[in-house]
């Protein structure tokens, strides 16, 4: 006689045991500092990039002048027709101090070129004097102040960041913009513009 076959069960899948609470606690806390984190690059990423440029700035640009720390005057209009190097700083800002002597060897080498360097100190008159009596630079500075300021920000520099460099073109046109501390990449690719 035929005997039924017992029914059997399909096994159970594995269920994975609950995280207890303290752990489920430091993955939520790792996926919220996760999510801040990527938000915060991308924060710092737009504040470091160079913005659009206000419709005149170029044009405003070559109308200023500014005093050196000699107290002579220091227009900017004589610098179009070459290519020229402006570079916001401060004596108080680590990376604009250690680009600067790179600025100085960069002019040194492509001033036979045509090259022009100006440096445009956001800075007190007085620490600007003390500075560059320490590290004296072949190039002009400016003393810029709240006028330096604004013109950074004109040139896209909405956060007024130090260092900020622009490149300008023989036709007096910006070629390039950069937040932050220039490298040695950046003076190579930059002196192949003309």
């Amino acid at each position: 006689m035929n005997s039924p076959l017992p029914e059997i069960s399909p096994a159970p899948s594995p269920v994975p045991p609950a995280l207890p609470d303290a752990a489920r606690r430091r993955w939520l806390y790792a996926g919220v500092a996760g999510a801040a984190a990527v938000a915060g690059a991308g924060v710092a990423w737009w504040k470091f990039q160079p913005h659009a440029m206000e419709s005149e700035a170029e044009k405003a640009l070559w109308a200023m002048e500014f005093e050196t720390p000699e107290g002579t005057a220091l227009p900017l209009k004589p610098y179009l027709g070459k290519p020229l190097l402006i570079n916001f700083w401060a004596t108080w800002c680590a990376p604009c101090v250690e680009e600067l002597p790179m600025l100085n060897a960069f002019y040194r080498e492509q001033a036979p070129k045509g090259w022009q360097v100006v440096a445009l100190a956001i800075d007190q008159p007085s620490s600007v004097r003390k500075f560059l009596a320490k590290l004296p630079l072949a190039f002009p500075v400016g003393l810029a102040g709240m006028q330096g300021t604004d013109l950074g920000r004109s040139l896209g520099n909405l956060t007024g960041g130090l260092p900020f460099t622009v490149v300008l073109g023989g036709e007096g046109r910006v070629l390039h913009r950069k937040m932050g501390q220039v490298t040695a990449q950046d003076l190579q690719q930059w002196a192949a513009l003309r």
